[in-house]
């Protein structure tokens, strides 16, 4: 079974910090390359931060600069370091274990940056 699991979302000011985790499966995370997208309602998600299974990193150019992403193998667990957020960086966001058109999904955390 795959499962990941996001935690750590929440309100905050602009210009404040929030850490996101997402717990996946042992079986899988090793495998997969792990990424974080976000999603506005009615609105298609989009890529925020990938990282393979080797530490490559990739970044939107919105969130370039501002946010980090980082695995824990031993943890299997991935991370988002989000800083000095923006009001437009209200999003529901997502964990994703192999790419967002055939991996896998966690069920989101909800991040609202206020003005």
């Amino acid at each position: 079974q795959v499962q990941l699991v996001e935690s750590g979302g929440g309100l905050v000011q602009s210009g404040g910090s929030l850490r996101l985790s997402c717990s996946a499966s042992a079986s899988i995370f090793s495998i997969y390359r792990m990424g974080w997208y976000r999603q506005v309602p009615g609105k298609q998600r989009e890529l925020v931060a990938t990282i393979n299974t080797v530490g490559k990193t990739n970044y939107a150019d919105s969130v370039k600069g501002r946010f980090t992403i980082s695995r824990d193998n031993a943890k299997n667990t991935a991370y988002l370091q989000m800083n000095s957020l923006k009001p437009e960086d209200t999003a529901v966001y997502y964990c994703n274990a192999g790419g967002e058109i055939v991996g896998y999904w966690g069920q989101g955390t909800q991040v609202t940056v206020s003005s």
